[in-house]
């Protein structure tokens, strides 16, 4: 059988991404691992993949003028077609755009008839001969911001509300803006400088971290490749996230629950944090996810940390009351601040999961208040952006459980730029994606009196 082009399998996941709402970054690692594509094309297929799901509002307002019977009459598979050689088109360089239209032409005609393929032909030949439209034509200006950027318009309109119309540009820019590959370096092996030695002795290009001083930013390079990473030197971790091991305030020694584990950058964190010296109970709700923690910890070789599968909101049932010296609450959110590194996020979710995902953050810190000792920390994070899952859902939780209060010495704990750069409220702060060009974070620190 003859094997399928790059843009032949960047046409499947497409798909699936479009039908099944799979995980683009899943889907595509999935993909990846069971194709024989030559590696050369790995990256123009993560770019294609990315790039479609990414701008796909705006290659919609492009493509629209060319379909006569509009893209509601086009089958699934063709739209996604058009989709992905319409990105290469405005958005790649490296492929002539005859190239393009020649291979979208070709697989239409594999997959479909010569109807199709004729009018693939058209249309993709048509944008070649005449400017693509202007944004200018949309006159509401939320609606403009949204297909110019790509965003759906109620995700446009709640982050305006939230954040003020000059701030939602510079996060739905940012969100279309590739991510930065960061590694954490684990310190109980070795220094950050002699981590970037090793990697460096590797072939790989590394700076120094913008926002966490254990971070490592991969320019050129996978490190996933080299002996530093099989012999545990370092961890793939954004830098937003990095800061919530500091949150903790941590101490060697200590017991502490991470509630929501998996995979386990955190966990670990958490025990590198301690000299892996102490305990760290890491939970998650499957049994094939604590499998990922536990295979994190050893090739870190940290000892401290152990998994378990449970239900976070039933930890009370299981462990004894005031039992930990602090506790993570790392919630199951919306994914808002991660857009850019999980593209289809915009496409499913909406307002009605953020208020279902709320009920499930509020059973979650419910559920751990008992098992804090006394003058513990409860450091409540997630990797949303959105108010309601972050301030408001803090401030339902003070409201209701009045033996906590603010933690003001969490900015103690931080780097100081991080300060500098971002606007922090008494115990808390909000990170958004274009201030270090980072994922967008939510930390709060709480003391229980």
């Amino acid at each position: 059988m003859k094997m399928k082009t790059v843009r032949e399998v960047a046409l499947d996941v497409l798909l699936q991404i479009e039908k099944n709402q799979a995980y683009s970054n899943l889907l595509l690692n999935q993909t990846v691992q069971k194709s024989n594509l030559d590696p050369r094309d790995v990256g123009l297929l993560t770019e294609i993949v990315y790039g479609t799901v990414q701008r796909r509002d705006t290659l919609d307002f492009y493509l629209e003028p060319f379909i006569k019977k509009g893209k509601k009459k086009l089958e699934d598979w063709v739209l996604v077609l058009l989709r992905l050689s319409l990105y290469q088109m405005v958005y790649l360089d490296r492929v002539p755009d005859r190239a393009i239209v020649h291979e979208a032409v070709t697989i239409a005609k594999r997959r479909g008839h010569q109807g199709i393929s004729g009018m693939v032909n058209g249309v993709l030949r048509n944008i070649r001969r005449q400017e693509l439209r202007s944004f200018d034509e949309i006159k509401d200006e939320t609606s403009r911001l949204a297909i110019s950027t790509s965003h759906p318009l109620w995700l446009v309109k709640r982050l305006i509300k939230q954040y003020g119309t000059e701030v939602a540009e510079q996060i739905c820019l940012t969100n279309l803006q590739p991510p930065q590959v960061t590694v954490r370096v684990n310190q109980t092996k070795v220094t950050v400088d002699e981590a970037m030695e090793l990697l460096q002795g590797e072939g790989v290009d590394v700076e120094r971290g913008h926002l966490s001083d254990d971070a490592l930013i991969i320019k050129k390079g996978n490190v996933t490749h080299t002996n530093a990473f099989q012999n545990g030197i370092f961890t793939i971790q954004d830098e937003s996230s990095m800061l919530v091991a500091r949150a903790l305030g941590l101490k060697e020694g200590m017991n502490v629950l991470d509630c929501c584990a998996a995979p386990g950058g955190k966990s670990t964190h958490l025990a590198e944090r301690m000299n892996d010296n102490g305990r760290v109970v890491a939970l998650d709700l499957h049994e094939h996810k604590v499998k990922l923690i536990d295979q994190l910890s050893n090739r870190l070789d940290l000892k401290s940390v152990q998994g378990m599968a449970m239900d976070a909101r039933l930890a009370s049932s299981h462990f004894e009351n005031e039992s930990f010296d602090a506790i993570l609450v790392d919630a199951p959110c919306s994914g808002l601040g991660v857009i850019r590194r999980k593209p289809d996020i915009k496409w499913t979710k909406n307002a009605k999961d953020i208020e279902a995902i709320q009920k499930i953050q509020k059973e979650i810190l419910t559920a751990v208040v008992p098992l804090l000792k006394q003058g513990g920390r409860l450091v409540y994070s997630t990797c949303t952006i959105d108010n309601s899952e972050n301030e408001e859902m803090i401030q339902w939780f003070l409201d209701h459980f009045n033996e906590f209060t603010m933690d003001p010495s969490l900015n103690d704990r931080l780097p100081d730029h991080v300060s500098i750069n971002v606007e922090m409220n008494e115990g808390s702060l909000t990170i958004l994606p274009h201030h270090f060009q980072t994922d967008g974070f939510f930390i709060t620190s709480m003391i229980k009196r």
